[in-house]
């Protein structure tokens, strides 16, 4: 069998999860002017391309909206999502479980998990972490790469601050309601002081939907060994990160190879069980950045894997390392699969 024939059966047989994306944020915004099918016209060819089957949506609220718009922001995001579903049933459906994921497989959906980055759209009202789970809320990144009521967030490079602090009181009780309901606690972007109160307060599974290896890119928003050891012994799972300042210190190595050998670390530190893809990709919201803020950034983002249309290079990449159809089963959705 050529190995152009082994990927393509690979892509078409295998469940794939991407754990982290963005996209609520582009359509509720695209929607606001008037479209319509926003995911079908711009996103779902792309899936399909590279043979997505799960796509994990953050709510995600911009720091501009911050106290006052959180919650309408975020209502309005699951409203779209919720909206597209249902202008293109056929292409696209909500999943709240494990059984919902595999049933989008079998039809040929590309389906959706809402996940919160960042608790802000809750304030300190613990009573909507509830409405949230309703609405299809499964999964919990706990901050962004700010300061919540709940906890810090780790910064991309060092920023002037005061004394650092864990999980707060409120959040120790936030964790325990998500738990109860059914909702994964998710510790990409969190401080190192937080993740440490999480391992301890947490009494299920943890995932980092979408971080890397500190040994190999040494930035905060990465992971130590100690950490990713921490994470595999709760029996969770790390979904690596495509962003190019996650998967090195440099553009030169924010390459695939580069982005593969995360995987390949975490692989050999903790095994095949803890490893999936949580991309993260956002070339296509750089659209609502300013010429001014990107003039302002020490390295412009990009994603070393452009696009999802191109997950079969990853394939064919972990293939050429060595990876046979059971392991790529695992790090391609398996495992991910697992924990929801």
């Amino acid at each position: 069998m050529s190995t152009r024939t082994c990927i393509e059966e690979i892509k078409n047989k295998t469940l794939i999860i991407d754990a982290h994306f963005d996209l609520l944020m582009d359509v509720s915004i695209q929607r606001e002017k008037g479209r319509k099918k926003v995911i079908e016209a711009d996103y779902f060819s792309r899936f399909k391309e590279g043979g997505v089957n799960i796509i994990i949506a953050a709510i995600f609220i911009d720091s501009a909206f911050l106290p006052e718009m959180a919650l309408r922001k975020a209502l309005n995001q699951v409203s779209a999502l919720y909206e597209e579903v249902q202008e293109s049933p056929d292409k696209l459906m909500i999943c709240r479980n494990s059984d919902d994921m595999t049933a989008a497989q079998q039809s040929g959906k590309i389906g959706f998990l809402l996940s919160l980055e960042g608790v802000e759209p809750i304030g300190t009202d613990l009573s909507l972490l509830r409405v949230f789970f309703e609405l299809g809320v499964r999964n919990c990144g706990l901050v962004w790469s700010r300061r919540n009521a709940v906890g810090e967030g780790s910064h991309f490079s060092p920023v002037r601050e005061g004394r650092k602090g864990g999980i707060s009181h409120f959040g120790v009780q936030l964790i325990e309601e998500a738990e109860k309901l059914g909702i994964t606690i998710d510790v990409s972007h969190l401080n190192d002081e937080g993740f440490w109160d999480v391992v301890e307060i947490s009494k299920k599974p943890i995932i980092a939907s979408h971080s890397n290896s500190r040994i190999l890119s040494n930035t905060m928003r990465n992971l130590t060994d100690e950490q990713i050891k921490a994470i595999a012994s709760t029996g969770g799972v790390i979904g690596v990160n495509a962003v190019s300042i996650v998967v090195a210190s440099n553009d030169e190595y924010s390459t695939l190879e580069h982005y593969i050998n995360h995987i390949e670390h975490i692989v050999n530190l903790v095994g095949i069980d803890h490893v999936g893809i949580g991309l993260d990709l956002c070339d296509d919201f750089f659209k609502y950045v300013s010429a001014d803020d990107l003039a302002s950034m020490p390295r412009k983002p990009f994603d070393v894997i452009e696009g999802h249309q191109n997950l079969p290079k990853l394939i064919e990449g972990l293939i050429n390392r060595g990876y046979k159809d059971e392991d790529l089963k695992k790090i391609l959705g398996g495992n991910f699969l697992r924990i929801f």
